[in-house]
C-alpha cells in the first residue's frame, strides 16, 4: 500500500469522526433552539439556528472532501 493511499484512509477515518461529531452538534444546537424558541427567546433561537445552518454546510463539506478522497 502506498503512502498516498495510506494517507487518504487515516483521512477519511479521520473526517468520519469529525462528521459524526459535528452531526451531534446540529443536534443539541437544534434542541436547545427550539427550547429558546418555546421559552420565548426568539433573538436566542434565531441565532443558534444560524449556528446550525453553519454546522450543516460544514457537513455537506466533509461528506463533499470524503467523496473525492474516495475516490
Amino acid at each position: 500500500m502506498s503512502d498516498q493511499s495510506n494517507a487518504g484512509e487515516e483521512s477519511i477515518a479521520e473526517l468520519s469522526s469529525v462528521a459524526f461529531q459535528i452531526e451531534d452538534l446540529i443536534s443539541r444546537v437544534t434542541e436547545t433552539a427550539k427550547s429558546l424558541e418555546a421559552a420565548g427567546l426568539e433573538s436566542s433561537a434565531h441565532e443558534l439556528y444560524e449556528v446550525e445552518r453553519s454546522l450543516l454546510s460544514a457537513s455537506r463539506r466533509l461528506r463533499r472532501a470524503k467523496s473525492e478522497l474516495k475516490s
